[in-house]
C-alpha cells in the first residue's frame, strides 16, 4: 500500500490534479457510453423465423428423414439455441454490467423458457408415448427437469450449462426419432395429445391476459367458485377484489408476454406441419391459423422507447392492454380449436 501511495504522489507531480480528474471523467464517460450501447444492443429481441423451413434444411444437411414430429422437436431445440446464442447470450443470471441493469430482456427470456418447459413436459408426458402405461423416452425424461432448472443461477451449476445439457438430450432424441431403423423413439401426432398440450397453453395465455389487463387498476368480481354448487376453497376471499400491477412491473409483464408469444408462435407453426392430417380430419386447420395470426400481431415493432401505461381511454397508449387484446383473442380461438379436436 505504501508503494502504491508513493506511485500516485509521483503521478500527481507529473500530471496536474485538474487534468488528471478531467481524463478520469472522460474515461468513465466513455465506459458508461459503451455499456449503455451494449445494453441497448443486447435488449433487441430476436427476429421470428420459419420453423418448418429450418427443420427441412436441418434434415437435409444432416441426411435425416423428416418424420412426423421432426419440426416440433427441432423447433424446441432452436428456441433454446436462440435463447443461449442471441446477442449477449443468456442474460437472466448475469451479475455484471450492463446485464445486471437490464430487466426487459430477462423477462422476455423467462417467457421463452416457460414455453420450452411446457413443450418439453408435453413431449415427455404425451407426445412421445402411445398410452399412459407406456414407458417414457429416456432422453426426454432427463431433458425436461434440466429445462426446469432455476433460470437465474449464475454458477455451481450455471443455468446455461443445465440448459445446454437438456438441449443435447433433445438432439439425441431427434437423432433417434429420424432414424428409420430405430423404432424406440416415437412422436405420436394424435388429436388427444394435441388437446392435452393446448390445455396447458390455454392456461398460460389466460394468466398472461389477466396480468396484462391489470396494468390499469380494476375491480373484479370473485368467480373462483362459480358454476360449482358444492365447491369450496381453503380460505375465504372477498366478493370483489382490486387488482393492479405495480408500475415498475408493467414492462416486465409486457416483455414476458412478448417472449411467451414469440416462442408459442414458432411452436404452433411447427405443430401445424406435424399435425396436419389431424387438423384436416377435424376441419381445424383454419382455427390454428387464426391463432397464429393473432400471435404474429403480438410481435409487431414497439416504436415507443418505454412501455406506456396510459389509462384505458386516456391520452397516452397502454401497450399492455393492446397485448392483452391479442392474447385474449388467441386464447378464445384456442378454446374453439380444442373443442374441434374433441368433437370435430
Amino acid at each position: 500500500m505504501a508503494g502504491l501511495r508513493q506511485f500516485f504522489r509521483r503521478l500527481g507531480g507529473l500530471i496536474p490534479t485538474r487534468r488528471l480528474g478531467r481524463w478520469l471523467g472522460i474515461v468513465l464517460g466513455l465506459v458508461l457510453l459503451v455499456l449503455i450501447a451494449l445494453g441497448w444492443y443486447w435488449s433487441n429481441e430476436p427476429n421470428t423465423f420459419d420453423p418448418v423451413a429450418r427443420a427441412e434444411q436441418h434434415a437435409r444437411q444432416n441426411d435425416r428423414e423428416r418424420v412426423v414430429g421432426y419440426a416440433t422437436t427441432y423447433t424446441l431445440t432452436e428456441l433454446m439455441r436462440t435463447l443461449l446464442e442471441k446477442p449477449g447470450g443468456y442474460l437472466s443470471n448475469d451479475v455484471a454490467p450492463p446485464s445486471v441493469w437490464l430487466d426487459n430482456m430477462p423477462s422476455w427470456e423467462f417467457g421463452v423458457v416457460t414455453q420450452v418447459r411446457d413443450l418439453s413436459r408435453a413431449m415427455r408426458r404425451d407426445l412421445s408415448r402411445s398410452q399412459s402405461q407406456s414407458t417414457e423416452d429416456p432422453d426426454l425424461a432427463q431433458a425436461e427437469p434440466l429445462f426446469h432448472f432455476d433460470n437465474s443461477s449464475w454458477i455451481l451449476p450455471s443455468t446455461e450449462g443445465e440448459y445446454r445439457r437438456g438441449l443435447r438430450l433433445v438432439d439425441s432424441y431427434l437423432n433417434r426419432l429420424s432414424d428409420p431403423a430405430n423404432a424406440q423413439a416415437q412422436f405420436y401426432a394424435r388429436a388427444d395429445n394435441l388437446r392435452s398440450y393446448l390445455s396447458d397453453v390455454e392456461t398460460r395465455l389466460g394468466s398472461l391476459s389477466q396480468r396484462l389487463s391489470a396494468s390499469v387498476e380494476q375491480r373484479r368480481v370473485n368467480t373462483d367458485l362459480a358454476r360449482e354448487g358444492g365447491a369450496a376453497q381453503s380460505t375465504p376471499a372477498a366478493q370483489e377484489q382490486s387488482v393492479k400491477t405495480p408500475r415498475l412491473q408493467v414492462d416486465n409483464v409486457f416483455y414476458e408476454a412478448r417472449g411467451t408469444t414469440w416462442a408459442l408462435l414458432h411452436i404452433l407453426k411447427a405443430i401445424e406441419s406435424d399435425f396436419g392430417s389431424v387438423l384436416d380430419n377435424k376441419n381445424a386447420r383454419a382455427s390454428l391459423q387464426q391463432i397464429i395470426r393473432e400471435l404474429e400481431a403480438t410481435q409487431r415493432h414497439l416504436w415507443s422507447p418505454i412501455v406506456l401505461n396510459g389509462s384505458g381511454f386516456g391520452v397516452l397508449a397502454n401497450h399492455s392492454l393492446v397485448m392483452a387484446s391479442y392474447i385474449s383473442r388467441a386464447n378464445a380461438a384456442l378454446i374453439d380449436l380444442r373443442e374441434l379436436l374433441a368433437t370435430g
